[in-house]
C-alpha cells in the first residue's frame, strides 16, 4: 500500500508552508518522508551557468548531479503519470507528501486559509472525493469532513500517520509511532 497524502488549494493558501511544516515534524519522528511538488510550468532545481545547468542547455537528456550530502537528476521526457513518481519513491520512503495533483485519486487535504477565500459559498472539495481532511484557519467553516488546524502542523502531521495507518490511534500528546508501521 502506498503511504500518499496530498495537499491542494487555491494559490496563496498557505499549502507549501504547511507540508514545509509537515516533513520537519514527520522527519523529527524518524520517518523517512519524500515530498513531490507539481508544478504548472518549469523549473530550473540548478542555478544558471553551474556545470549542471550547461551540460543540460548543450543537449543533455539526463544530468545527475552529485555531492557530498546530496544528489539530484534532471531528465528531459515527456510528463510522466504522478503515479509512476509515487511508484518509484515507494521503494526507499515511508511516506509521500505530495503538493498539487488535484486530479490523482490519492488521499488529499484540502487547504482552507480564510482570507484567501473568505466569501466562497460552496468550498471547491466538496465534489471531490479523495478529499479526506480540511486543514482551515476558518472558525466558521461547516464541513462533514475532519476539519484540523491549519496554525497547529504537530495535528495535521498527526492526522496523516493515522490515516495511512502507519499507527493506531493515539490520544493528543507528541507525535509518536511504534517502529515503521506501528508493528
Amino acid at each position: 500500500m502506498q503511504r500518499v497524502m496530498g495537499f491542494v488549494a487555491s494559490s496563496g493558501s498557505g499549502k507549501t508552508t504547511l507540508m514545509e511544516q509537515v516533513i520537519t515534524i514527520l522527519t523529527q519522528q524518524g520517518l523517512r518522508v519524500a515530498a513531490i511538488k507539481q508544478g504548472h510550468h518549469n523549473c530550473e532545481p540548478d542555478v544558471p551557468g553551474k556545470d549542471s545547468y550547461r551540460f543540460r542547455q548543450a543537449g543533455a537528456q539526463t544530468v545527475l548531479f552529485t555531492g557530498p550530502q546530496r544528489w539530484f537528476m534532471i531528465q528531459e521526457c515527456e510528463q510522466l503519470p504522478i503515479a509512476t513518481h509515487l511508484a518509484h519513491l515507494a521503494e526507499n520512503h515511508d511516506l509521500i507528501l505530495l503538493e498539487g495533483a488535484r486530479g490523482h485519486s490519492h488521499a488529499k487535504i484540502a487547504v482552507h486559509r480564510q482570507q484567501s477565500e473568505p466569501s466562497a459559498p460552496s468550498h471547491w472539495w466538496h465534489d471531490d472525493k479523495s478529499i479526506v481532511a480540511v486543514a482551515s484557519d476558518d472558525p466558521h467553516l461547516v464541513t462533514s469532513l475532519p476539519c484540523l488546524p491549519l496554525n497547529d502542523p504537530s495535528q495535521v502531521a498527526r492526522f496523516i500517520v493515522e490515516y495511512v495507518a502507519m499507527k493506531e490511534p493515539s490520544p493528543p500528546g507528541p507525535l509518536s509511532h511504534k517502529g515503521r508501521w506501528g508493528t
